[in-house]
């Protein structure tokens, strides 16, 4: 991975993402896909959304994340 300043730190910014005021009410987070891979990579991500016992979908090079353990339902 490359060099990243210390706020880009993968952990630092997983604890920013899920410390926002949506992961923490439960509600929707949105990151582009881009920036989890060059900070923190897929798999740590996954790693931590399961920990959290959150859900993410990928779409348009963006992650939808589900900060709740709520059932998913898709509508077409």
């Amino acid at each position: 991975m490359p060099d990243l300043p210390d706020f880009l730190d993968p952990h630092a910014w997983m604890n920013h993402v899920f410390s926002a005021q949506a992961a923490q009410t439960g509600g929707v987070a949105r990151r582009r896909v881009r920036d989890v891979e060059r900070i923190v990579g897929r798999e740590l991500f996954r790693q931590e959304l399961r920990r959290r016992g959150f859900r993410a979908i990928e779409n348009n090079g963006h992650f939808v994340i589900f900060c709740n353990r709520a059932p998913l339902y898709r509508l077409e």
